[in-house]
C-alpha cells in the first residue's frame, strides 16, 4: 500500500495558516517566495516596537528572530508536506546586530527523509546584511 503524495501549500495556504496563529499573525509576516523546486521559503517580518531590544534602537530582540527563524524554517517544510510541522531542534548564530524596518528570512531543506528533515535559515537586515543563521530539525509529519 502506497502513501497518497503530499499536498503542496500555496501562498494562501500558508497566509491561512499563519492567520489562524495567534502568535505568528501578531508577526504579521510576509511571504516573499514559495519555491517548491529548490525547497526554498522566504518571508519578511516587519519591525514593531514590541520587537526591539531597547525601546528606540531599531534592533531587533534575539527572541524575535529566533521565532522568526522557526517559523520559516518550519514553513520551507511545511509547504512541501502540507502543513505545518514539528521542531525538532534548532541553533542560531547571530552574526550582528539586525536594525531597520524589516528583516528576510531564507530558508531551505537540506535534506528530508522519513523521520526527519533539516533546514537551513538565513536571516538578512533590511540593508542586505546576513544577521543571523539557524538550522533546524523538523519531524516531516504535518500536525
Amino acid at each position: 500500500m502506497s502513501e497518497a503524495p503530499a499536498k503542496k501549500l500555496g501562498k494562501a495556504d500558508i497566509e491561512a495558516i499563519f492567520n489562524r496563529s495567534p502568535f505568528i499573525r501578531m508577526m504579521n509576516l510576509e511571504i516573499l517566495e514559495t519555491d517548491y523546486e529548490a525547497s526554498r521559503f522566504s518571508a519578511r517580518m516587519p519591525m514593531r516596537p514590541e520587537f526591539e531590544r531597547r525601546p528606540g534602537s531599531e534592533q531587533f530582540h534575539g527572541g524575535v528572530l529566533a521565532a522568526f527563524i522557526d517559523v520559516v524554517g518550519d514553513f520551507a517544510l511545511g509547504m512541501l508536506v502540507g502543513g505545518g510541522v514539528p521542531t525538532m531542534n534548532l541553533r542560531i548564530d547571530y552574526l550582528r546586530p539586525a536594525t531597520g524596518s524589516y528583516v528576510d528570512g531564507v530558508a531551505v531543506v537540506r535534506r528530508s527523509g522519513r523521520t526527519s528533515a533539516v533546514v537551513d535559515i538565513d536571516v538578512y537586515s533590511a540593508d542586505r546584511k546576513l544577521v543571523a543563521v539557524g538550522r533546524g530539525t523538523y519531524v516531516p509529519i504535518t500536525g
